[in-house]
């Protein structure tokens, strides 16, 4: 697989998100589980601890090689179409969401990050290429992608994005 970039900016109500695309010929429950379930995101990104129907979760992101146990609080989860969750505390939290739609046996998964910043995008950006195109290699049962093809490879892409006008 050649990594390629592939976020964009979009306003939304309460900010600036990132938002990375990725299409699935599954169903949409069958990529929900890859999502939600522990021992599927341990294949590409991380796992969790915990009962998720509490609201709160202790989340690994287990390809970090000094990656801690983060507190992530659900905000909303509405399978297997959408959930959103903010992953850490105070000033260092990120306020993720992950938004899936299926059209003819395709499932689109959309993932957003709300941004402090628009230079942040530099780092984020080629971390969720990266995740989710491990997201990709661990449900083909393919070689995970390597951190070094993404950044600083991909960093200069999201430095240069567009911020769209604000509209409303």
């Amino acid at each position: 697989m050649s990594a390629k970039p592939t976020g964009r900016f979009a306003h939304r109500d309460d900010g600036l998100y990132l938002l990375l695309d990725r299409l699935f010929a599954a169903p949409v429950e069958d990529v929900w589980w890859s999502l939600t379930h522990p021992s599927e995101l341990e294949k590409w990104i991380g796992t969790y601890t915990g009962n998720p129907a509490t609201g709160g979760v202790k989340f690994l992101m287990s390809a970090e090689p000094d990656a801690e146990w983060e507190y992530a609080s659900i905000l909303e989860c509405r399978a297997p179409y959408r959930f959103s969750i903010d992953i850490g505390e105070g000033e260092d939290k990120w306020h993720v969401f992950c938004h899936l739609s299926e059209a003819g046996g395709m499932t689109t998964l959309t993932l957003g990050q709300r941004m402090k910043s628009p230079a942040d995008a530099s780092t984020m950006g080629p971390g969720w290429d990266y995740y989710l195109d491990r997201l990709i290699a661990a449900r083909a049962g393919t070689a995970l992608p390597q951190w070094e093809h993404y950044y600083p490879a991909h960093a200069e892409y999201y430095k240069d994005l567009v911020l769209p006008e604000r509209t409303g």
